[in-house]
């Protein structure tokens, strides 16, 4: 059984690597550029690539074989992984030319459009520097509503591409998408859900705590009662993050170079990310995707990072992140075979990554690699300290709401999830549905759409990155 099974691998990569790279090649070219022709050549090499992946007969052989039979660890390990990957791609080519282009043309709009503010086209990063920035309470409710706008163009196609997704993980014999994309990624619903219900019960006082703290001083700045404030008062637009403390660190990133920040960091702690940075694209342009991510082209050391670089906290944080997913795929021993040359689990790439996009909220770090001076490093170490404590909590109650949403959408994809939204967020994250509002403010957030039932792996990954944090500091350090 073996050696059938190293036979039929050697056939099955032999076919795959090249397409996959020509298929991630494609997805970077049209992430970078916006171009219709790569959209499209993208699309279909992924088509090619999956309907490999749905052949019948060699997921009929993959489960001919016991899995005890294959005694290496390795080769059980790959028999595993791809035993996962053929059991959700059982369908026909017809039906995955259908997923594979409503995910392209959504995918195309999200990178492409950009929002309507008081008649210009402008940046995610032009309306964020409004909610960070104006005291004006009617600027910052219509650069919030802007940044919304997204998602009454794409909701009816998340819509319907929900409902597809939901018919064929049913006709594979799951309960829906959701309950199937779990399974795949080796991850126990019952379970999840236990903890992230843990994470509420843990989290309700501190978060009370700090948010009645927050709200307090938000409404003394917009000179607004604390019943008055609304999702454009918090700073971010879905309020993930926190808006900034008693000390706001993002002067200090103001006029600083964050590529060279983050390259010499990583020079510093081993993991150099020259080759990396070589390969990447990190500064804003028009029809470029305005998100952050890392890709692994080829498994063989093209790695490159996403990025719409500015001068402020989050591009450094995030910049940050994104090197922690590619020093992670770079520096994978590449002695492994080929279907091994990945991450752990995506829970533990984004463990790392969070990790290192925290370091930028430390004093120490602050004082090596801003270059603040030792009397600005003590006036922030306890802010920086206190702004990492509110970053998590909130983080973990934003978390919260997408894994319920993302959980009853496929549920239910016809019902009233403009509704269900405003009742997650004011449930967890305590804010008030703005009167009246009945738009698809959900629609708005591209991980709904694109990266689908995904979102509790940056939890986990967080609850990882504290314990990998705890072992450094107690155990080596």
């Amino acid at each position: 059984m073996a050696q059938s099974f190293e036979q039929f691998l050697e056939q099955h990569l032999s076919e795959v690597r090249p397409l996959a790279r020509e298929a991630a090649l494609a997805w970077w070219e049209a992430n970078t550029t916006g171009s219709e022709e790569a959209f499209e050549r993208g699309a279909h090499l992924q088509a090619k690539l999956m309907k490999i992946i749905a052949r019948e007969d060699e997921y009929r052989f993959l489960q001919s074989i016991p899995s005890e039979s294959l005694t290496d660890p390795l080769l059980k390990r790959q028999h595993k992984l791809l035993l996962d990957e053929y059991r959700g791609h059982q369908m026909s080519e017809k039906v995955i030319d259908e997923l594979v282009q409503r995910e392209k043309e959504i995918e195309k709009e999200y990178n492409t459009y950009r929002a309507l503010l008081r008649g210009e086209r402008v940046s995610d990063n032009t309306l964020r520097d409004i909610l960070q920035k104006s005291d004006d309470s009617d600027e910052r409710r219509e650069a919030w509503e802007a940044s919304k706008q997204i998602g009454e163009r794409v909701a009816d196609a998340v819509r319907e591409l929900a409902r597809l997704r939901n018919r064929e993980a049913q006709r594979l014999g799951f309960r829906d998408y959701y309950a199937m994309r779990l399974e795949l990624q080796e991850l126990d619903e019952t379970r999840l859900f236990e903890l992230l219900e843990q994470l509420h019960e843990l989290s309700n006082a501190p978060f009370q705590r700090y948010k009645q703290r927050l709200d307090e001083r938000l409404a003394a700045r917009f000179g607004v009662s604390v019943e008055d404030l609304r999702p454009w008062h918090y700073t971010d637009p879905f309020f993930q993050s926190p808006p900034p403390g008693e000390v706001d660190l993002n002067p200090l990133f103001e006029g600083k170079d964050i590529e060279a920040i983050s390259r010499e960091f990583y020079q510093a702690v081993g993991l150099p990310v020259e080759p990396i940075l070589e390969r990447s694209d990190l500064y804003e342009r028009e029809g470029k995707c305005q998100h952050a991510f890392c890709i692994d082209i080829d498994r063989e050391g093209d790695v490159r990072v996403l990025c719409n670089l500015r001068s402020s906290e989050r591009w450094m944080g995030t910049m940050l992140h994104e090197l922690g997913h590619a020093v992670y795929d770079y520096y994978i021993n590449r002695s492994l075979p080929y279907l091994l040359r990945t991450p752990a689990h995506t829970l533990s790439t984004e463990a790392i990554a969070m990790l290192f996009g925290r370091m930028h909220r430390n004093a120490h770090w602050l004082k090596r690699y801003v270059g603040i001076s030792e009397e600005q490093a003590t006036a922030v170490a306890r802010p920086a300290i206190e702004e990492m404590q509110a970053s998590l909590i909130v983080f973990t109650r934003w978390v919260l709401v997408m894994t319920h949403f993302e959980r009853a959408m496929y549920a239910n994809p016809d019902g009233d999830l403009n509704s269900l939204w405003y009742q997650l967020v004011e449930k967890y994250q305590w804010l008030r549905k703005p009167e009246g509002r009945d738009s698809a403010d959900w629609a708005a957030k591209i991980h709904i759409a694109l990266a689908p039932v995904y979102y509790q792996n940056y939890i986990l990954g967080e609850m990882e990155a504290s314990q990998l944090v705890h072992v450094l500091r107690t155990q080596v350090l």
